[in-house]
């Protein structure tokens, strides 16, 4: 937490002593500047200050908390600026009439000249040079405090709703890749026990470990690289448990640290290399290449899978693409390459994404 936000955390917990202490700092900062040098005339300069000061808190506390915040709404303004006019000529009589009658009665040498009443409800340009400037610039000080400290409670709020809203999304996406996933794991075992494989068991045994990782340990925003390595490697051994040697897979991958990683695109990706490249496969056999690297903070991820008959015919094979690309733009805007490309043949999926601003992990 930075000084400024310790200041804000304190502003709002302490309301009433932090105007104490602003105003008290106020009037030292003035009195030192305006005091005279003569010790019996201390008084004197103490009691200006003070008029002057409360004047100076009523006027900000009339603009700060009257004025401006209905001005700041959209609506008519003219009782408003109305008000502004007669609130600020009231507060300028009243500072007038304390002055003449009371502060001049108690520090200068009578005798002297008092203004009448009715002379000072007339006298504009005294009342607002002499006065409401006057007060007006002992307060703006702590109107331009206040609006800064507005602004910001405003926008820290403001990024605080939109990255509730960004986190949400994100797990509605993840929500939509989690059944997904299940759904065609799930599909895989239920066609080894129609057959009575003697594999069934291990098969769940290794969902088991994938769906623990899925819902305990990739709930948060970023994951350490080498939990969604062993991720996919149980994700591998499920699917080569269905195929046994009729799919090749080879999976390379190569960290030079741990670092953190959004969890589970890995895994989007390499499903859709299942799902495409061998799932509705008729007669060829079908190959997956898989690499991973990390060095420093460039991290690259490609998977090649050949494609299926079906998925040739009909130009299939993009089924989660938009979810993946989606996460990306939430969880690393600007960040990152993903590119997709097909042939007759096979189709390529290749992320990069920059991790200079997440963390290592130990």
């Amino acid at each position: 937490m930075t000084p400024f936000e310790k200041i804000i955390k304190f502003s709002k917990e302490h309301r009433i002593s932090t105007h104490i202490i602003f105003w008290t700092f106020i009037f030292i900062m003035f009195f030192s500047k305006n005091t005279s040098s003569e010790p019996e005339e201390l008084w004197v300069d103490i009691a200006y200050t003070l008029y002057y000061e409360l004047f100076s808190i009523i006027g900000a506390y009339f603009m700060s908390y009257r004025i401006l915040p209905r001005l700041m709404i959209t609506q008519k303004h003219n009782w408003v600026w109305a008000e502004l006019v007669l609130g600020s000529y009231a507060i300028s009589v009243i500072a007038r009439i304390a002055m003449v009658y009371g502060l001049e009665t108690l520090t200068r040498k009578r005798p002297f000249n008092q203004e009448p009443i009715a002379e000072i409800l007339t006298d504009l340009p005294t009342l607002f040079g002499a006065y409401f400037l006057h007060i007006l610039s002992l307060s703006i000080f702590f109107i331009f405090i206040k609006l800064i400290k507005d602004q910001y409670v405003v926008q820290k709020r403001s990024l605080l709703l939109e990255k509730q809203k960004a986190e949400t999304e994100l797990k509605i996406l993840k929500a939509q890749l989690n059944p997904h996933f299940l759904f065609n794991t799930l599909n895989n075992i239920y066609s080894l026990s129609i057959t009575n494989s003697p594999i069934t068991s291990k098969s769940i045994a290794v969902l088991s470990e994938i769906l623990d990782c899925i819902l305990y340990r990739c709930s948060a925003t970023y994951v350490p690289i080498s939990q969604e390595i062993s991720l996919l490697e149980n994700y591998i051994t499920l699917e080569k448990l269905r195929y046994d040697e009729h799919l090749s897979v080879v999976f390379n991958h190569s960290i030079d640290h741990n670092k953190s990683i959004a969890p589970l695109i890995l895994l989007s990706l390499v499903e859709n290399a299942f799902k495409h490249g061998a799932g509705e496969d008729t007669g060829s056999s079908p190959n997956i290449q898989i690499d991973l690297k990390l060095q420093g903070n460039r991290f690259e991820f490609k998977i090649v899978n050949s494609i299926n008959k079906i998925d040739s015919e009909s130009g299939n094979g993009k089924i989660g693409l938009n979810n993946i690309i989606q996460q990306l733009d939430k969880i690393y805007p600007e960040h990152y390459t993903f590119d997709v490309t097909k042939t007759e043949k096979d189709f390529t999926a290749y992320l990069q994404i920059n991790l200079a601003t997440e963390y290592n992990l130990a």
